[in-house]
């Protein structure tokens, strides 16, 4: 073979293989634009699944970008949240959180905090709102220490969907001579810290004080079930929660056996979903809880958890004192 012959073969087998190279490159480029045309159908079939919804287009552009409303919630607080034996978060607010993502479109994920530190998490951004049985009151409304009176953060808006009393509960067979809270003065009392019973029992400590009948001594935990394990235990005469969760718990803690309600429940008030001031997802959460009081959904729900005293007949907007 003469060398002007290689030569023509050597640039033959050149052009072939970059031929076959760009066949190769056009292949992995299409398949490549398959990949992300499926992507983008799977992503607009979801966004058109959630513009279905009848309250879809009431979200803020962000929200309905995301597909997901994240929330803030102590999830240690039955039958309000809580996890159940398959670590699953269930409860009242789970339960309403999915009614109102059928209206809206979206999936609302709960995300565990300590009840104290919702708010705090919801002014940084870390939620998009807090829903805890968290009680509406002009303090949070306005951002103000209910102690202090100063200013301790940005307000938020609520929207009210259940009423709620406080009530006092001691060991079974053993309640102290307490039917009233004026009659824990000089006695032991366990609470969950940031909660509307530990206020009430702060206030009522300062009460007793001045009646020269001794102080309440207040022993404060991060959620409510660590409190009723000091009580069971012998470390304390009572203690104090929203009456739906104390309710529970003298039902269902040890069979029935561990705890009993004393007196009536005092100081009845709204549960809110907090959310920040002047956000437009407060106006879609008002509409879609409008929505399923409408329809049903919200009774069947209130119903299930055998709370229907505290059901609300209608969305209100701040509706805490």
């Amino acid at each position: 073979m003469t060398a002007s012959t290689t030569r023509r073969t050597t640039a033959a087998k050149s052009r072939i293989a970059a031929v076959g190279a760009l066949a190769v490159a056009g292949t992995l480029l299409l398949t490549a634009c398959g990949d992300q045309t499926e992507g983008a159908k799977k992503k607009d079939s979801g966004s058109s699944a959630g513009a279905k919804a009848p309250l879809f287009d009431q979200l803020p552009k962000a929200i309905q970008d995301k597909g997901v409303v994240k929330v803030g919630s102590d999830i240690a607080y039955p039958p309000v949240e809580f996890k159940d034996k398959s670590g699953k978060t269930v409860g009242i607010d789970p339960d309403l959180a999915d009614a109102l993502g059928k209206q809206l479109g979206v999936k609302f994920e709960f995300e565990n905090g300590t009840f104290d530190t919702l708010l705090t998490g919801l002014r940084s951004k870390r939620y998009d709102i807090a829903m805890s049985a968290m009680t509406d009151t002009k303090d949070r409304q306005n951002g103000v220490d209910g102690d202090t009176g100063k200013k301790v953060g940005e307000g938020v808006d609520f929207i009210d969907y259940f009423t709620a009393g406080v009530s006092i509960y001691t060991k079974k067979g053993d309640d102290k001579g307490i039917t009233t809270w004026s009659d824990l003065c000089g006695k032991k009392m366990v609470v969950q810290r940031g909660t509307v019973s530990h206020d009430l029992a702060k206030a009522e400590s300062g009460k007793c004080t001045q009646a020269g009948k001794g102080k309440i001594t207040l022993e404060a935990f991060d959620n409510d079930l660590e409190a009723q394990t000091r009580l069971r235990g012998g470390g304390a005469d009572a203690g104090s929660s929203d009456f739906p969760v104390a309710a529970y718990a003298v039902k269902t803690s040890g069979g029935g056996n561990d705890f009993q309600l004393v007196g009536e429940q005092v100081e009845a008030a709204p549960y809110g979903i907090a959310v920040a001031k002047n956000n437009p997802l407060t106006k879609a959460l008002q509409s879609a809880l409008d929505a399923i009081i409408k329809n049903g959904e919200y009774d069947k729900v209130i119903a299930k958890w055998g709370v229907a005293d505290g059901a609300v007949k209608e969305a209100k907007l701040n509706g805490g004192s």
